[in-house]
């Protein structure tokens, strides 16, 4: 296949292209989608897994030097077809360019940023790489953990650092930070990237972002998370939306819930995007686990405190109902002009 490759490569080069007619028929023979070079990729899945690699990089080279010489000759083209014209129609409708716009995700965290400024809320950033300390002990995350392992978590190489560093699973550490800098009360968001190893599907990817909150006080009541969450899934989601929350179980939080929104796509009737329940999780929970306190140098016996956390991407599926987390990285211009 290798021979094969090269004998088009050449060909590629050779190739005469004194006009636009001729260029076309370069596109057709090579580039489009009945041409050769798409031949030689169907051909790829039968070549020996030994060789892919060899025969792999290969074809890229390939589809690059034609795609290449097709895009130079093409502005070349179109260059000399310009200056040929003497001729301006200056009642011709002007040039027009398309504005750009923030991106979806760059929007729901200024529109969750905002919801919850106005009942309170400071922003806190948060370190994108942290030591297991911040991520998992200061958070009541036994050694045992699952989300400990070497399959779940990215590790740095830290040898002879003296700490065992990683990159944040979550964007709760913030929330160490703050606290051992801070006394009571505390009332913050911590929006960002968190990276977990996991095989990259329509419902997970490796990197994503969350936004993660606290709020610790004297007083504070498992009654107040719940009307705070209220409130933001009513905000962000809209008015009518159905909530509920259920029993879960996270190590920094005790009691910990899920919050659900009905299903956007059956309201509630059940389908198989809610895997016919009628419902979809959003976020995370729970009154902040008195060791938490103690790990910071706050006396559980005086405060108590809640905190939740939600992905940003999965949020936004229900909320547009996106029916795949890979298309929010994409850049598909047809998707991203619809937000």
């Amino acid at each position: 296949m290798i021979d094969k490759i090269e004998n088009i490569k050449a060909d590629v080069s050779a190739y005469k292209i004194p006009d636009a007619e001729t260029l076309e028929q370069f596109r057709l023979k090579f580039l489009s989608r009945k041409g050769l070079i798409n031949d030689l990729f169907e051909d790829f899945k039968n070549v020996d897994r030994t060789q892919k690699g060899t025969v792999g990089k290969a074809l890229n080279e390939l589809k690059n030097l034609a795609q290449s010489r097709f895009d130079t000759i093409k502005e070349k083209l179109e260059k000399e077809s310009s200056k040929g014209s003497s001729i301006e129609d200056y009642t011709l409708p002007g040039r027009t360019y398309n504005t750009g716009t923030k991106h979806l995700i760059t929007q729901a965290l200024e529109d969750i940023t905002r919801i919850f400024e106005r009942i309170g809320f400071k922003v806190a950033g948060g370190f994108e790489i942290e030591d297991e300390y911040y991520n998992f002990d200061a958070l009541n995350t036994p050694d045992y953990h699952p989300s400990r392992d070497m399959q779940d978590t990215f590790y740095l190489d830290s040898e002879g650092k003296g700490k065992s560093y990683l990159l944040r699973t979550q964007t709760s550490p913030a929330q160490i930070h703050v606290m051992q800098n801070q006394p009571p009360p505390v009332r913050i968001i911590s929006p960002g990237k968190c990276y977990r190893n996991e095989a990259i599907s329509a419902r997970s990817l490796a990197m994503f972002h969350q936004v993660e909150g606290l709020y610790v006080d004297k007083g504070v009541t498992f009654r107040e998370l719940k009307g705070t969450l209220d409130y933001f899934a009513k905000e962000f989601f809209g008015k009518d939306l159905k909530t509920r929350l259920r029993p879960s179980f996270f190590p920094f939080t005790e009691p910990s819930g899920e919050m659900d929104v009905e299903c956007y796509l059956c309201k509630g009737k059940g389908c198989r995007i809610c895997k016919y329940t009628g419902w979809l999780e959003i976020l995370g929970c729970g009154m902040v686990d008195p060791n938490v306190f103690v790990n910071v140098g706050y006396d559980p016996e005086v405060y108590t405190g809640y905190a939740f956390g939600m992905g940003i991407e999965r949020t936004l599926m229900i909320r547009h109902g996106v029916p795949d987390i890979r298309m929010f990285y994409e850049n598909d211009i047809r998707f991203l002009k619809q937000f």
